[in-house]
């Protein structure tokens, strides 16, 4: 059982990690077909905290991104907020002045 009781699916040949997010996925697939919104990317990397001698470079990977009335979305689907995300989502306003949709 995974860690936070969520399931695999597999929609259009694309693997996510959550039913909610591939039910997520669908509604916005609708939307850009409608004209709503466009240019609809998932899992788009963002560095927040570069390469150092101290480490890794630290990510933070959007679930989805899309342009809605020509302003840029980064949405995440979330079950459970974890103070890592918390973390992440505040470095992504901090560093690039994006402010995480979460659904």
């Amino acid at each position: 059982m995974p860690k936070y009781h969520n399931c695999k699916t597999i929609v259009d040949g694309i693997r996510f990690d959550s039913k909610k997010e591939a039910k997520r996925y669908l509604e916005l697939k609708i939307l850009e077909k409608a004209g709503v919104i466009k240019d609809l990317q998932r899992q788009v990397p963002y560095t927040l905290i570069d390469k150092s001698r101290y480490g890794k470079a630290i990510k933070y990977v959007a679930d989805f991104v899309y342009y809605e009335d020509d302003k840029l979305v980064v949405e995440d689907v979330k079950g459970v907020l974890t103070p890592l995300y918390k973390l992440k989502k505040r470095l992504m306003a901090e560093r690039f002045g994006i402010e995480v949709k979460e659904t």
